[in-house]
């Protein structure tokens, strides 16, 4: 759960007259990728019937992916990135028709960099129920309308049994490694103990080994924002004109998710009690500068994502536990193979660094034995998108072994 995109990960600042002149006008009913939107680098793969474990049905569906590479004759050098909960399959490249904005991790995935494009295939899908591309609620159900509130709840396997399927379609029986982040991380652990025998390497960041009751509660209250906006319609809003879909419900629920993401530190520093304005906050109409930023943030969010695409993955989110249906965790991790890195923010207060500790406990073959890479940022959980330099360095470490 963090920004995802080059323009959000940056430091938090001060909300500019530009900034707010760029929000002017309506917002769409839903910030989705469309048929017909420019399709930019993504690819798309189709696939016959996916029966989630919840037992519905999705008579077919389609994940829309990037790459970055070649894949070499023998197969044996793709690496996968899934992404997190807001970010998409454009993990790098420059902004331009259909990708609005750069690479979410234009400084970790390129020719030279740590994943270096020049040697590693890498493949980077935008997840099953996403809104860029791939098969999510503001697809086209088989009827003609919308998925909307039809769309079935999906779990963390479920999505990973996408992928696995776009790894066959690919051709690729084992990955060299698979990377992720936040709720990629989360795919990743489930590759790494669903499918032990067709990955090398692993790195789990900024993810933890099952959803707390404390990280699902946060969820809840911003599940409810969106649901509780009289614009949400049970999810049935795609017909709406701009400014009369559910923008507030999913501003207001992107608004709470930042305040998990960052760090009080970094948010107390950047801000302190500055006013936004020369209006006063105390009782004159004015705004403290750290309420504009969220604000601002917010009803961006809004013009590139969609409210049911937020809800399912959420529920996604909510659904993991590498240890569900596996005798507990200890067991679940006990079932990787792979040469695993494992790194976690010491200021993240969404997925705390015990969780990490925890799964290198557990996974026999990590880089650093039982404890895991403590990455120091006053960025908090999106620190991994931030300090992409630190970052860098122990994927090499990971990618070399």
């Amino acid at each position: 759960m963090d920004w995802q995109i080059s323009e959000d990960t940056v430091p938090s600042e001060l909300v500019t007259e530009a900034d707010a002149r760029s929000m002017v006008g309506r917002p769409p009913a839903t910030g989705a990728w469309r048929e017909g939107d420019p399709v930019g680098d993504r690819r798309f793969a189709s696939f016959g019937e996916l029966v989630t474990e919840s037992g519905r049905r999705l008579p077919s569906f389609r994940l829309s992916y990037e790459t970055w590479g070649e894949l070499s004759p023998a197969r044996d050098n793709a690496i996968l990135i899934p992404h997190a909960l807001t970010g998409d399959s454009h993990v790098a490249g420059p902004a331009g028709p259909g990708h609005p904005t750069a690479g979410w991790w234009d400084d970790i995935v390129g020719p030279g960099l740590a994943i270096d494009t020049d040697r590693w295939f890498v493949v980077a899908p935008n997840v099953l129920g996403g809104c860029q591309g791939s098969t999510g609620p503001a697809s086209v159900h088989p009827d003609g309308d919308p998925w909307a509130s039809r769309f079935p709840y999906l779990t963390i396997r479920d999505q990973v049994e996408a992928q696995r399927r776009l790894a066959d379609h690919l051709g690729i029986e084992v990955w060299a490694a698979v990377i992720g982040g936040s709720m990629g991380g989360m795919h990743a652990l489930e590759w790494g103990a669903t499918f032990p025998d067709r990955l090398e390497r692993l790195a789990v960041i900024s993810a933890p080994p099952l959803n707390t009751a404390d990280q699902i509660a946060l969820n809840s209250v911003q599940l409810q924002a969106i649901e509780i906006d009289p614009r949400f319609r049970g999810g049935e809003y795609y017909d709406a004109p701009d400014g009369e879909g559910p923008h507030r419900g999913l501003a207001l629920a992107r608004r709470m998710a930042l305040l998990n993401y960052r760090s009080p530190t970094e948010l107390n520093q950047r801000f302190q009690r500055s006013w936004q304005s020369g209006v006063s906050p105390l009782g004159h109409g004015g705004r403290f500068a750290v309420e504009s930023y969220l604000d601002f943030h917010g009803n961006k969010f809004t013009r590139r994502f969609d409210a049911n695409t937020y809800v399912r993955l959420v529920e996604a989110m909510d659904s993991h536990d590498v240890g569900r249906d596996r005798g507990g965790v200890e067991a679940a991790l006990a079932r990787v193979t792979a040469r695993t890195l494992v790194l976690g923010v010491d200021s993240d207060r969404l997925f705390p660094i015990e969780g990490q500790h925890r799964i290198a406990r557990g996974i026999p073959r990590t880089l650093d034995g039982d404890e895991a890479v403590v990455l120091p940022s006053e960025f908090g959980h999106d620190g991994f998108l931030i300090e992409t330099a630190a970052v860098g360095r122990h994927l090499r470490r990971l990618l070399a072994s």
